[in-house]
């Protein structure tokens, strides 16, 4: 099994890493800040490093930073990830309060902070995933059927990697095709925080159905 490096250690990198581990995977997740990598470190069990040193360490990546870093944090590695596949987890939130639960993005809708991230990294095979549902759902879902996880990406080999993943986690997943179609999946989050925000209910997920 592929070595892991998840670049962040919040929320999100935090219930990643631990899901990994459960399945057997070797997981490293990065912090710039050293006191914060030994408190994840005891946390989750798994290996801390700076976010090169993660990037380096793993041969599946996981991106788990805010979108306002995401593009400084890749340029930062990106010749450490050349040909690997690198999830990103990342959305392109603004740092304006939300108006009536809806969050601000600093794309536009002819344009994704995936997009940007794979042009800093062109060698890199990103893979958009996990950015429409909650931290506590992202492994082992349970809901009344199979959620669906939306992915895109350039590299089918990529996105076969983490569709096997995403099988292991419980998740049914839907491809859309290349890295442009990010400019569709990333406002999902925006969707997917309006009832939380306007009513605290955060316990939901996509499902994408289909006719017979």
């Amino acid at each position: 099994m592929k070595k892991v490096g998840i670049i962040g250690s919040g929320m999100v990198a935090t219930s990643l890493a631990k899901g990994l581990i459960n399945l057997g995977y070797t997981v490293m997740l990065g912090s710039r800040d050293a006191a914060k990598r030994e408190t994840i470190k005891k946390e989750t069990g798994a290996e801390v490093g700076d976010f090169k040193e993660v990037a380096a360490f793993g041969e599946l990546v996981v991106l788990a930073v805010k979108g306002i870093v995401a593009e400084t944090v890749i340029k930062l590695v990106s010749s450490m990830l050349d040909g690997k596949t690198v999830i990103d987890a990342t959305n392109p939130i603004d740092e304006k309060p939300p108006i009536n639960g809806v969050l601000s993005f600093f794309t536009t809708n002819d344009d994704s902070l995936m997009e940007r991230l794979q042009e800093l990294a062109p060698k890199a095979n990103f893979v958009k995933a996990f950015n429409s549902v909650g931290n506590s759902h992202m492994v082992n879902p349970q809901f009344e059927s199979k959620p669906t996880m939306f992915i895109c990406g350039n590299s089918d080999t990529a996105k076969k990697e983490v569709t096997s993943l995403l099988d292991k986690f419980g998740w049914e997943t839907e491809d859309m095709g290349a890295v442009e179609a990010a400019r569709a999946i990333e406002p999902l989050c925006i969707l997917w925080c309006i009832p939380g925000f306007r009513e605290n209910r955060w316990n939901h997920a996509f499902k994408l159905l289909k006719s017979k």
